[in-house]
């Protein structure tokens, strides 16, 4: 029976340490706590929130940052923001690219399809930086996963926009932000109460939309999770009952070493 406990504590222990929070930011600072729906074992995301992040992403972080890595079908996607076939071509259509070149060996322009990367906002990092003061907007497909902290670094991060304290100097083009390393950043705060009007009737506080447009991100980078989460409960199950079979074959085959002697 020890084996069987020893198997449960084990699995319990790797689960634990796989989902633990980190708790602090680039300064150490304490960051801020959300009850995040797709944390845990059984975490899934909040379909409203997703839509709602994709909402902030386009009308408020789509000006400066590229999301090089989903495409226009991945919004309709089972375990996404779930939009319909037929909302994700419209959201497409929105859009604009450059292809080519045509049967007269022309470049054109269309209307984004489904098939399509997420448009970037510039053609190249030259561009990006010239139009932001020589720093570039990092692409946000990864981004809650290349940040220690993870999704309440982003959280915290966009909330964190502060006055300077009286001691410090800033320059032009630079902002304070306590969770920022440094406690300094060059992006202007992006977020205000009101800034967007949600399609779903949603108030649109700045928390509000730090955390719908943070789960956004979250889906971005794991677009998988649900399914992973799936996948790892049932090998939990399939160990649990693996440990149990063990335990009574080994406690069998004991039973009968002990009587021979």
């Amino acid at each position: 029976m020890k084996f069987f406990f020893k198997t449960i504590f084990i699995l319990f222990i790797l689960f634990t340490f796989n989902n633990q929070k980190v708790e602090a930011g680039e300064n150490n600072k304490e960051l801020l706590k959300v009850d995040w729906s797709f944390k845990g074992l059984f975490g899934k995301f909040d379909r409203a929130s997703l839509q709602r992040g994709y909402q902030v992403y386009t009308e408020v972080c789509a000006s400066c940052h590229s999301m090089k890595l989903l495409s226009y079908r991945n919004l309709a996607e089972k375990g996404g923001p779930e939009f319909s076939e037929d909302q994700a071509k419209a959201i497409a259509s929105n859009f604009e690219l450059r292809d080519g070149p045509n049967s007269d060996g022309e470049m054109f322009t269309r209307s984004a399809k489904l098939s399509d990367k997420f448009v970037k906002p510039y053609q190249n990092i030259e561009e990006a930086k010239a139009s932001n003061g020589g720093s570039y907007p990092p692409d946000m497909s990864v981004l809650v996963k290349a940040r220690s902290g993870g999704p309440n670094y982003i959280y915290s991060l966009l909330l964190g926009y502060d006055e300077a304290p009286s001691d410090m100097t800033l320059d032009d083009g630079v902002y304070y932000n306590s969770y920022m390393s440094g406690h300094t950043i060059q992006m202007p705060k992006p977020l205000s109460d009101g800034l967007i009007e949600y399609n779903d009737g949603t108030e649109a506080s700045e928390e509000q939309m730090a955390k719908d447009i943070t789960t956004f991100l979250v889906w971005a980078a794991e677009p998988h999770l649900e399914a992973r989460h799936k996948i790892g409960f049932k090998a939990i199950i399939y160990l649990i009952i693996l440990s149990i079979l063990a335990y009574f074959s080994m406690k069998r085959l004991w039973s009968r070493i002990e009587s021979k002697v």
